[in-house]
């Protein structure tokens, strides 16, 4: 078991390994010792999967179990779930000495933790990650959201979870394609940050060891967070790939994962970063090559003129600027803000 000390305004622990679920009720009664009832918040194809290890932790803890289980895929992190969640903890009479456990992945993730934030004006949650992509980077670091119809996590707050369950175990019932949406977010922190990482998810491709690998990314969101929590500078380098990914995740209609549209993002924004002879012309070649090792893809059909206005509407606008972030070199990135006119020749040149 692999754990890392996360340095925010709630600190706490990210435990990676094998059988790290059947902790939860032992962290929840030493984390949120008040507590007598625990909301297990899942996804329709996760709970089948992973919720009595999670029920049985929290039981065997001496905890009273409520279950509350959303369909799962990115549909189901709006207004309007997160509405009928906080209605069902007033139905089950939840205090704010009670707590909510998130088991899932990304979308699991956001939604329980924005439940968390907002129900009560806050109460303490868990995060129990169950994908490769929750994993390595959305249950760490307290950003919560839902979307709105204009966009991606335009409703959002920041909320530290009390702890961070990583039990590798679940990504054995990961299918494929899930599974390389987890390694985009961890080839995004490899081109960020270190350049070792990239060299090991090259030479590997999805064969990586995933303990090793999870806990390497996590140390580099920990140093992130503990540095710029509230994503007022540093910590906007994470976006990497997420303003066109967002764009194209968006016109897909969520059709496409958050996962395959950040590695189209990111090795569009690596081309686009050699034509404009910020990076050498050798990158994009090392990004695609990456990518597509690790079952990704790495261009789009969808045009500049159907993308501009949704990467417009990203909530990492400031005034008349979005700020892009642009590869230099394998790990390290530089944060350009773009008006709208340099972000369409930029993008462009990239697609």
């Amino acid at each position: 078991m692999k754990v890392i000390e996360v340095s925010a305004s709630t600190p706490y622990r990210v435990e990676i390994g094998s059988g790290a679920l059947s902790l939860l009720g032992e962290r929840m009664r030493t984390l949120v010792p008040k507590a007598k009832t625990v909301t297990v918040v899942s996804d329709d194809t996760v709970f089948p999967l992973h919720g009595q290890t999670a029920v049985r932790a929290l039981s065997d803890a001496g905890f009273d179990v409520e279950t509350y289980v959303v369909p799962h895929g990115e549909a189901s992190k709006n207004t309007g779930s997160l509405v009928a969640l906080l209605n069902f903890l007033t139905e089950k009479h939840m205090t704010r000495s009670d707590a909510l456990a998130a088991l899932g992945g990304g979308m699991v993730g956001d939604l329980t933790g924005f439940a968390a934030a907002v129900y009560m004006r806050g109460i303490a949650y868990i995060q129990c990650p169950t994908t490769l992509l929750a994993a390595v980077d959305s249950s760490v670091g307290g950003k919560t959201a839902v979307d709105l119809p204009a966009g991606k996590n335009l409703m959002g707050a920041f909320w530290q979870p009390r702890c961070v369950l990583c039990d590798t175990d679940s990504l054995a019932t990961l299918p494929e394609v899930v599974f390389a949406d987890g390694c985009a977010e961890a080839a995004k922190t490899a081109i960020l940050f270190d350049p070792a990482l990239f060299s090991t998810l090259y030479h590997a491709g999805k064969a990586f060891d995933p303990e090793t690998v999870i806990a390497r990314c996590v140390q580099h969101k920990r140093d992130i967070v503990a540095a710029d929590e509230f994503d007022t500078g540093k910590r906007g380098l994470l976006n990497l790939g997420h303003t066109l990914g967002h764009a194209v995740e968006a016109c897909s209609d969520f059709s496409l994962s958050h996962g395959k549209s950040v590695a189209i993002g990111t090795a569009t924004v690596c081309r686009a970063a050699a034509k404009a002879g910020i990076c050498g012309d050798f990158l994009p070649g090392a990004v695609e090559a990456l990518l597509e090792k690790l079952g990704l893809p790495t261009r789009t059909e969808l045009s500049i003129d159907t993308l501009l206005p949704v990467m417009l509407s990203d909530k990492k606008r400031s005034g008349g600027t979005v700020n892009v972030i642009v590869p230099e070199r394998i790990g390290h990135c530089s944060i350009r803000p773009m008006d709208e006119a340099a972000l369409r020749i930029f993008m462009e040149s990239g697609l």
